[in-house]
């Protein structure tokens, strides 16, 4: 028992002493490894009666907890000093200093988004945000995509152990959006009129015009008598105002759950001028805004009627616009981190 009592002094005088990270594996691995102090004790418990080797066994356990808990306090002190450390360390930088605007320049993206923003804001749109981490009934169910739906198979989605997932779409935002809106259009007559950007994910495979993480703005508006052609009006005056100058674009049928009918808004690709290049697939058109008449489930579940209101919806590519808009030739350069690639780009607005 005395030897004990010594180990545990030792312990506890060589961890007040310690000041490094480093050092405590080597306490730990000193008492608690395979060939540590404590461990060793265990071995001579063969020349104790079985009463003695049963108080000692206890009091040997009692000491290995004692000493795995003070290291683990140890290593979360000694953590602990090292953020503030790290902290103390950092450069000092007074907030109420002007912005050196020359040492940098906006992401393209963000000027896009910007400049889209202020168009909609103009047309009488409010803009929302929305979290990047949703729940299946917000980017699927509420979508008029229950589970087990082979639609689900369009999207590569990020799941998370809790269940929920990465926003696959800016969709996800739709089923809030509508009831956030719902009672002034029903009981005020005011048309919900809306955009939300944000990040979306999903686990593609990479080339010049995919990326596992990109760029949407997601548009709704609902009232009375809304058709395709306030959809395609809405297109093509936010299309005018970012390129400034009339852009070649077409209207394809294409399938999405959540409207119906449903169509694909491409652009002639502005890189190759329709010719054909890695960017558009060598098509001379690159995808750029799946939209449609919102399903009359999702604006049931939105908590509208559907025989009294039609809507539509969009979902803009806000990574493909900036290519097109600044002639970027691969989606991935966006991401790389790279100032040389993106340093070039200052706002024109």
């Amino acid at each position: 028992m005395d030897r004990i009592a010594i180990l545990k002094e030792e312990i506890t005088k060589k961890l007040s002493e310690t000041a490094e990270l480093s050092e405590l594996e080597s306490i730990r691995i000193a008492y608690l490894g395979k060939k540590g102090s404590i461990t060793a004790l265990l071995k001579g418990m063969k020349d104790l009666s079985a009463d003695e080797r049963k108080t000692f066994g206890a009091e040997v356990n009692k000491l290995k907890a004692f000493a795995a808990e003070k290291i683990e306090e140890k290593t979360a002190e000694l953590k602990e000093k090292e953020i503030e450390r790290e902290i103390s360390a950092m450069p000092q930088f007074d907030i109420t200093t002007p912005v050196d605007l020359s040492r940098g320049s906006y992401h393209p993206i963000t000027l896009v988004q910007r400049q889209c923003e202020a168009i909609f804001k103009s047309m009488g749109f409010a803009v929302e945000d929305y979290p990047e981490v949703v729940t299946d009934y917000e980017c699927f169910e509420a979508l008029n995509i229950p589970k087990h739906h082979p639609a689900r198979d369009m999207q590569d989605t990020y799941y998370l152990d809790n269940g929920q997932l990465l926003k696959s779409h800016t969709s996800a935002a739709q089923n809030a959006i509508l009831r956030k809106y719902s009672k002034n259009l029903i009981e005020n007559g005011m048309p919900i009129k809306a955009i939300f950007p944000g990040r979306c994910f999903r686990n593609e495979a990479t080339d010049a015009c995919h990326e596992n993480t990109f760029f949407q703005m997601e548009g709704i508006m609902v009232d009375k008598d809304i058709s395709i052609s306030n959809l395609i009006f809405f297109m093509k005056t936010m299309l005018s105002e970012v390129f400034r100058k009339d852009i070649k674009v077409r209207l394809r049928p294409g399938f999405f759950p959540f409207v119906e009918p449903g169509f694909e808004l491409d652009i002639s690709c502005l890189i190759c001028g329709g010719d054909g290049c890695p960017s558009c697939k060598h098509s001379g058109w690159l995808e750029l805004c799946p939209c449609g008449m919102i399903h009359p489930n999702v604006l049931r579940e939105g908590g509208i009627d559907p025989d009294k209101y039609t809507g539509f919806a969009f979902g803009l590519g806000l990574t493909r616009l900036a290519m097109m808009k600044y002639g970027i030739k691969d989606i991935r350069d966006l991401n790389s981190g790279s100032l040389k690639s993106l340093s070039q780009f200052t706002d024109d607005e």
